[in-house]
């Protein structure tokens, strides 16, 4: 069975088992809706990369020169030079173990390779529905990245989706030094209609943490999304301010922080790689939230991220609005970059009214 029948082989059971009814009346499927607003969201990234491949691949034989140029369309869409090598010698191994002269299954080749690339998150299921486990509450997320990825916007949908699968959500606004941060948090938090609690500028951020995670323990709230200072200049500065929030957690949660999630604007591309790594240095990772991925051709980071730092992609964001962030799945993330094997874009039908 090939990539394409297996992708819509899960959709349609997911399609079947997921349909919910909406006013009564309106049947839609979220799996549906989700797949074609990522599609929609990475249309200039497919644009770049996948139907530039496939306008290569025609009649050429296979030889070195397409590999080669097949190998600049992977860097220049920002794959990075390291995954493209790999990519690049894995399709040579399977070119020749399948004996095939037939250029055009380079595309399927390329496809499934990278299928199996991508880290599927151990966690994937419960980050699709939000889920939270109700004996470790409250859930303790720590958000970092530099200023200018989208991490405010990202706490906001964050918890919005949280708000919306019935669990009651607290915003630490513990990026004290930066007081425009604060009132963008503020206004995200009021879309999401959750409650942020907030110190006075200049404040230690740590007792912003403390006051917050304790709030949450005292009054049984589900989960506590904590807003961090953007800066990587000084990684000793940000090792320390993480460190500190770390300890003020566990004296009130003896399990401390349940999560750390990066945040990586996607279309910086290769740059994204970089932060990662140095972020990795001074905090233990357990996510990356990739922001943007509707604004650039850049989308093949992903991949990157994937090959190059072995942590998860936890969530994307394929728009503005406070619904568009969604669950990485890779498998809906290839075939949306992809389409079917032979470039013809996958085409799944909303659910009607019946």
């Amino acid at each position: 069975m090939g990539f394409f029948d297996r992708f819509k082989k899960k959709i349609t059971s997911t399609v079947e088992k997921a349909t919910e009814s909406i006013t009564g009346s309106i049947k839609k499927t979220s799996e549906v809706l989700k797949f074609n607003r990522l599609k929609e969201g990475l249309k200039k990234t497919r644009k770049s990369f996948s139907n530039s491949i496939l306008s290569l691949l025609g009649s050429r034989k296979i030889d070195e020169s397409l590999l080669s140029d097949i190998e600049d369309i992977l860097i220049t869409s920002d794959i990075g030079v390291q995954t493209s090598e790999m990519l690049i010698g894995k399709l040579k191994e399977r070119v020749k173990t399948e004996k095939t002269e037939n250029s055009k299954d380079i595309y399927k080749f390329l496809k499934d390779d990278i299928h199996n690339l991508l880290i599927e998150s151990p966690s994937k299921n419960d980050d699709a529905d939000f889920v939270i486990n109700k004996e470790n509450t409250p859930k303790i997320v720590m958000m970092i990245g530099v200023n200018g990825t989208g991490k405010t916007t990202t706490i906001g949908k964050l918890a919005n989706n949280y708000k919306e699968k019935g669990h009651s959500v607290l915003v630490a606004a513990a990026d004290t030094f930066r007081a425009a941060a604060n009132e963008q948090l503020k206004v995200w938090a009021e879309r999401a209609q959750v409650e942020v609690i907030e110190g006075k500028n200049q404040a230690d951020p740590a007792s912003v943490v403390f006051d917050s995670v304790k709030k949450a323990i005292d009054e049984n709230i589900d989960i506590v999304l904590i807003d961090t200072a953007g800066r990587l200049h000084n990684k000793m500065n940000l090792m320390n301010e993480l460190e500190k929030f770390t300890r003020v957690i566990k004296k009130l949660k003896p399990t401390g922080t349940d999560e750390v999630f990066l945040v990586l604007d996607g279309t910086t591309g290769q740059n994204a790689i970089q932060q990662a790594k140095e972020f990795s240095k001074v905090a233990s990772i357990s996510g990356i939230v990739l922001t943007k991925l509707d604004g650039t051709a850049k989308g093949g980071v992903v991949i990157s991220i994937a090959n190059e730092l072995q942590i998860p992609v936890r969530y994307i964001g394929v728009g503005e609005k406070i619904t568009d962030l969604q669950p990485f799945d890779p498998t809906y993330f290839v075939e949306a970059l992809f389409g079917d094997e032979t470039g013809e874009e996958t085409i799944i039908e909303e659910p009607t009214e019946d």
